[in-house]
């Protein structure tokens, strides 16, 4: 059978596992308010029923202090349990086993009544923590074995205890956050005492027939972070006071190193979650990274790990598991680890979703049941609305027929994956073009089709997913031979030269940066060696943190990226992965200029004006990211309204061209297809 060993049952003594994937804590919001949980308990049900053996719930705090938000997810009172019993009853019916996430902030919360190991403020939180003081650390074990006990009445198969990321624990557990000189702080014996304590003292409460999971930090990112022989200091610690399986932890939230954005490469830290299976005797899981069966077998059959937790692929795709099994790999809904609809969302205090699936966290709002009639239904444009609308549509049962004057499908994410570390962008690709086979989408490629053509075919509903054209904004000598198209640039109709001027710091221009560093001849997915030594990664831990100085590769060309607007160049990028970006632009020398004024082109260069001092780039190329307009020629003359015939719906870049966003576009799609 393939993938044999990643759906092989895992026996823990007192309770088995059906595979060895777990749906990793991911916090949706729905887990805040009490009124959401209805929605919360149709969303894990969604992904029991796909097959996951074990799932883990988004972060709840044991007590007020531990609130990553004003009124965060909390379980520590009896009158909480009604509605956690509503989760943990879904996910039974289904046959799968969940656990309880503990996960107390610390320092990260964003709320005045933060404490921590030390007094020392997070760089991601505005508030300064209050050290917590002898009783307050015993009060506080005590709040975690609340919890624990409430979850085991609540029906929880076991909890995870959060010990990485940087919450409360890793506070503790790290020189970074502990400048205690008590016998909390000082030498790891010390330092590991609380996360310890907790562990125990939660044993003794809910007996041996309870999952424990304990995810500790493996790999800490930060300066003052745990060496390889504290790491395993700890495990064993634990393992001793009663852990049944260890989750492997990547990163701090604050860490300049990016551990799961779609650059980092694939199962990048499974190495680590080896050497832990070395070091301890109970069952160990791989995280980060991990998206596709392939890579999560390979895990497991190779003993690098006994399980493989994924989070963000089952927003996904619900079905991962079932699919996987059935032999339908062809068809998952790959995560592409873009962050836009679930991190970003998160951190800005709304709902998670997900990009490629917006049923992601609506899953009793976005249902896509049979029509009670069949419609005939036109889609023009083959970009990621066009492609949304026309699946779920067809999938809804209607006879649906997609055209494109391209020859394949894709529209802007054709472009999107020839950008260095956006290669995942191709999966989305792979996954509709399966979806338009098996949902019976008629396909009409590489031709125009007319507003006339698609009156005579007699359609009810016409769907405008015709995306956009570049902007040519108005510079003198804008025609100039110098200015390029971004569109040409990444298709590879042309070639810019050593020296680059960018118009437009948006995504696109961050984009077209990136992608003009390196030589498009030679692009390659960059391997992990690579990775590792460009970031400053030790995959070893011999150094605290796992941190050595980066080596960034040479970059292939000079470039500069402009943008009329004054404020901090890149501001407009996604929360949780815009950071990156710049990061790898500023390594490899690119100049970000913000309030630029375009004089003119001409055969010296880009004649600038910034903060009042004329400048002149003298570059071989100016390339053009200045906006889009949309393509709405197809639309009918407002004055016919109302009259007989087709409904005409304009969805994505061909109803707001303003802002490329692939995640209003599906979304968009997806909405219009299932309304009908």
């Amino acid at each position: 059978m393939a993938h044999a060993h990643l759906l092989a049952p895992l026996d823990l003594g007192f309770t088995s596992l059906r595979n060895r994937v777990i749906m990793g804590s991911m916090h949706t919001g729905l887990e805040d308010r009490f009124f959401h949980y209805g929605k919360l308990a149709a969303y894990f049900r969604e992904r029991a029923r796909g097959g996951v053996g074990m799932i883990v719930t988004g972060g709840i705090s044991p007590n007020r202090r531990g609130w990553l938000l004003p009124f965060g997810g909390t379980l520590n009172s009896v009158l909480d349990l009604w509605n956690h019993r509503r989760v943990t009853r879904a996910v039974h019916e289904e046959g799968g086993k969940i656990l309880l996430q503990i996960l107390h902030a610390g320092r990260y919360g964003y709320q005045p009544f933060v404490v921590s190991a030390s007094g020392k403020k997070s760089p991601i939180s505005p508030f300064k923590p209050q050290p917590l003081s002898e009783a307050g650390i015993a009060a506080t074990i005590a709040d975690y074995v609340r919890c624990a006990r409430l979850a085991q009445r609540a029906g929880y198969d076991g909890v995870e205890i959060m010990g990485s990321e940087g919450y409360l624990l890793s506070q503790f557990l790290c020189s970074h956050t502990n400048e205690r000189q008590d016998r909390w702080g000082g030498a790891i014996e010390n330092r590991m005492r609380l996360a310890v304590e907790v562990v125990q003292q939660t044993r003794a409460a809910v007996g041996p027939h309870f999952i424990l999971m304990f995810r500790l930090s493996v790999l800490d990112l930060v300066d003052g972070g745990n060496t390889w022989d504290e790491i395993v200091t700890v495990a064993r610690a634990l393992e001793q006071a009663g852990v049944t399986i260890f989750n492997t932890g990547i990163g701090w939230h604050e860490a300049r190193v990016p551990t799961i954005v779609t650059s980092v490469p694939r199962a990048a830290f499974r190495s680590l979650a080896g050497k832990l299976k070395q070091a301890v005797r109970v069952p160990v899981v791989a995280s980060n990274r991990i998206n596709m069966p392939d890579e999560a077998e390979d895990i497991i059959a190779s003993g690098d790990a006994d399980l493989v937790s994924m989070a963000r692929p089952f927003l996904a795709d619900a079905q991962w598991v079932e699919k996987a099994a059935s032999g339908r790999v062809d068809e998952i809904n790959t995560c592409i680890a873009c962050n836009q609809a679930c991190l970003d969302h998160t951190f800005a205090n709304r709902r998670a979703s997900c990009l490629v699936n917006p049923r992601a966290g609506h899953e009793t709002e976005l249902v896509y049941r049979p029509s009670s009639q069949s419609r005939r239904v036109a889609v023009v444009g083959a970009g990621p609305a066009g492609l949304s609308a026309a699946t779920v549509a067809a999938e809804c049962g209607h006879d649906v027929t997609l055209f494109d004057s391209s020859e394949r499908i894709g529209g802007q994410f054709k472009l999107a994956m020839q950008i260095p570390g956006k290669e995942e962008f191709a999966q989305t690709l792979r996954y509709f073009a399966r979806r338009l086979e098996v949902t019976g989408v008629k396909l009409q490629l590489g031709q125009r089709v007319t507003r006339e053509q698609l009156l005579a075919q007699n359609f009810e509903h016409i769907v405008l997913a015709t995306g956009i054209k570049p902007r040519k904004p108005a510079i003198d000598g804008v025609d100039h031979a110098k200015v390029l198209s971004y569109i040409d640039v990444l298709q590879g109709t042309v070639t810019p030269g050593p020296r680059v001027a960018i118009i437009g710091a948006g995504g696109i221009g961050f984009d077209v940066a990136e992608f003009l560093l390196h030589d498009r001849h030679q692009l390659q997915p960059e391997t992990l060696s690579d990775w590792c030594a460009q970031w400053g990664v030790d995959l070893s831990v011999t150094q605290p943190g796992g941190l050595v100085k980066p080596v960034p590769a040479e970059p292939l060309r000079q470039i500069f990226l402009l943008q009329r607007k004054a404020t901090r160049v890149g501001a407009g990028l996604g929360k949780t992965s815009g950071w990156v970006h710049r990061a790898v632009l500023q390594r490899n020398g690119v100049q970000m200029l913000a309030g630029a004024d375009y004089q003119r082109i001409d055969d010296q260069g880009l004649h600038i004006v910034v903060k009042g001092e004329s400048r002149l780039l003298e570059v071989d190329h100016i390339i053009l990211c200045a906006g889009q307009e949309a393509l709405t020629e197809l639309m009918p003359d407002p004055s016919q309204a109302g009259t007989a015939g087709p409904k005409f719906h304009c969805i994505g870049g061909a109803a707001l061209a303003s802002e490329l966003d692939a995640k209003r576009a599906i979304r968009e799609g997806a909405v219009l297809a299932s309304s009908w």
